[in-house]
């Protein structure tokens, strides 16, 4: 249905962000820490545009309105999933990788006793993928149950396409030839394009769920890994101090943190200890 002149005219012209920015910027931040300086107020505006012709309100006033009271429960859900960033990639960071080939997987191998790990924040699901290729090539022995990936993200439509798990060719680049060959099978995107598909023993390894890194969490661990890369920065201190601690709560005496490389924990509170950038052990 063609969106009518009045609110293309309406939204071009005057509509109103400005008075209700810290409203929804306050609401943003309650539902999921995620902090929206006046300096985000154009991405905002350009990311929320859609929102308003889809729900055919005039201005940002109305919406603002709509998710303040209990009509605009669902909206909540969905301003959170437009304004998140999710971007992710397959083996992104490599040195957390090499890591955990190199010093944790040979611990594990030692150990016998299995391998729990948590992907906090997995977005499209390319870290928990990534994740459980690694474990299949470092520790063959080692099949589910004996080894859990928990992957959550705050957004349904990211974990949508987790759960999928199809990704474009271009995507699928950053795997090497050989990881991609035994772990991926040749698929198409909902489009046609050419895609890889990620194989079913290896998405066995991995049990995707919808979990606001704000709210109370049901698991309980002990993990011997949590990774939470590139989310934090965009919480203020108070907040990523009080999540460093509750993850430090469900690792298990050794375990490993791993945070984005522009997140150091150096000026948090906390009990772990660093091993090297991005890289803290309790």
């Amino acid at each position: 249905m063609p969106v009518s002149p009045g609110i293309d005219a309406t939204l071009e012209t005057d509509d109103r962000l400005e008075e209700v920015f810290g409203r929804i910027s306050a609401i943003m931040n309650e539902i999921s820490g995620v902090q929206l300086p006046e300096a985000k107020i154009r991405l905002v505006r350009s990311r929320l545009r859609k929102r308003l012709r889809a729900l055919d309100l005039p201005d940002f006033v109305a919406y603002a309105e709509l998710i303040e009271g209990p009509a605009g429960r669902e909206e909540l859900s969905t301003m959170v999933d437009v304004l998140t960033t999710n971007k992710t990639s397959f083996f992104r960071e490599a040195a957390h990788f090499d890591f955990l080939w190199e010093h944790v997987f040979p611990e594990i191998q030692e150990r016998g006793d299995g391998f729990r790990a948590w992907s906090a924040g997995c977005s499209s699901g390319e870290e928990p993928y990534s994740l459980a290729i690694l474990l299949r090539e470092g520790l063959p022995g080692l099949m589910p149950p004996d080894v859990r990936i928990l992957a959550t993200d705050l957004s349904s439509i990211v974990l949508d396409r987790a759960r999928r798990a199809v990704y474009p060719a271009r995507v699928v680049e950053s795997v090497p030839p050989e990881l991609r060959g035994r772990y991926f099978r040749p698929a198409r995107t909902a489009d046609g394009e050419p895609a890889f598909e990620v194989e079913p023993v290896t998405r066995s390894f991995v049990t995707l769920a919808r979990l606001n890194l704000m709210a109370p969490w049901p698991m309980r661990g002990p993990f011997d890994l949590i990774l939470c890369r590139n989310v934090m920065i965009y919480f203020d201190r108070e907040t990523r101090e009080r999540l460093v601690q509750r993850f430090s709560a469900l690792l298990r005496p050794g375990g490993f943190l791993f945070v984005g490389h522009s997140e150091g924990l150096a000026n948090l509170d906390h009990d772990l200890h660093y091993v090297q950038p991005a890289v803290y052990r309790k």
